[in-house]
């Protein structure tokens, strides 16, 4: 007789787990959707580029065929006036009869004017056609391309719908208690991470407030009003952000654009030390640089942190470290700056972005 395999252990129900083990997996589970909203952001920035491209080629198809248009109509009268003159002298013959020979010449150069007019006609229709074919085939590649990337956006927002789903479903088997638990061990794995972060020396040259230029100033000064937003996977204002949208609108904001997501920010903005660290710069998060938040000095930054949680002051360190960027590297630090006041509660609220009484929520309307 075969013996029978012994059942399979099912996965220990949330109650009977750990809390370090919860908040861990709950970090996970943040940092994958923070990764594939990045990601979904990268394709939406294509997206658009890709649609006025789009556009920009068929304007300039639709141009182009009404000037071929217009060549033809030309070329047209041309044929009549060449089939109607088939008949009549060559201008040699008509000079040989002229009553007044200079006049026949002098007119022999009209001749010569309007036969090159006739060739630049059908040169410029030759021109026309060949442009307008050319742009019909760019503009069609262009379509195809728009179409891949919007099929390629929506399977990317499927995929964060999935892993916001898999968040809320977490934190809906959780018991008050238990997200109580995670709050106070969430918040002293933060306070642990943030005294081994300043005491590490790493911004030994900034633990004074620095001054920011006047362009990181106006950055900083647009994201302190901001505090208290809600975050919103994808959204760059006014009503809501994702990390990358709140940086990049502060710096438009000052009158700088630069990147949307937070890899194409640390991808091609100029790195700073750490150490030279001053407000308005940019401090970049986790190995595949998928967070990201403006500093505000005495090490604290400002940030939209995760789904379900609002635009506020954290800890620099809430958040594991790759780096720090800056927009304006050849900004000169402002004279008398005073560092804006923050609203009430700018600093409360979970930087993972719950709440006992709240889950991240998981639909999306776009």
């Amino acid at each position: 007789m075969t013996p029978t395999a012994p059942p399979a252990q099912a996965a220990p129900e949330p109650e009977t787990r750990p809390v370090a083990e919860l908040l861990t997996d709950l970090q996970r589970l943040y940092r994958t959707t923070e990764e594939a909203t990045e990601t979904y952001n990268a394709t939406e920035e294509k997206l658009k580029e890709q649609r006025a491209r789009s556009k920009d080629l068929a304007e300039k198809l639709a141009k182009a065929r009404a000037s071929a248009r217009d060549s033809r109509g030309d070329a047209g009268r041309l044929a009549r006036q060449q089939y109607q003159n088939a008949t009549a002298l060559s201008p040699y013959v008509r000079l040989l009869l002229a009553r007044d020979p200079q006049r026949a010449l002098d007119q022999g150069h009209v001749i010569q004017r309007v036969a090159a007019g006739r060739a630049a006609t059908v040169e410029r229709l030759a021109e026309g056609e060949q442009r307008a074919d050319a742009l019909a085939r760019a503009a069609k590649k262009a379509l195809a391309t728009q179409t891949a990337l919007a099929a390629r956006q929506k399977r990317q927002r499927d995929k964060v719908g999935d892993r916001l789903k898999e968040v809320q479903e977490m934190l809906s088997a959780l018991t008050p208690d238990q997200l109580d638990a995670l709050r106070e061990a969430e918040d002293a794995g933060t306070a642990k991470a943030q005294r081994a972060f300043m005491a590490s020396g790493a911004l030994s040259g900034s633990r004074a407030t620095r001054a920011p230029s006047h362009q990181g100033d106006k950055a900083l000064e647009f994201a302190v009003r901001q505090i208290g937003l809600p975050y919103e996977w994808g959204a760059e204002g006014p009503d809501a952000y994702d990390c990358s949208g709140l940086t990049s609108r502060a710096w438009a904001h000052a009158g700088r654009e630069i990147p949307r997501t937070s890899q194409e920010q640390w991808a091609e903005l100029r790195r700073v030390p750490l150490s030279k660290l001053r407000p308005g710069d940019l401090v970049v998060y986790f190995p595949r640089a998928t967070h990201v938040a403006l500093y505000l000095g005495d090490g604290k930054v400002i940030q939209a942190p995760r789904p379900g949680g609002r635009v506020k002051v954290s800890p620099i360190a809430a958040n594991p470290v790759l780096g720090a960027i800056r927009p304006d590297p050849g900004g000169r630090p402002m004279r008398g700056y005073v560092p804006p006041k923050l609203p009430e509660g700018a600093t409360s609220g979970s930087d993972l972005g719950y709440s006992g009484d709240q889950a991240p929520d998981a639909t999306d309307s776009r």
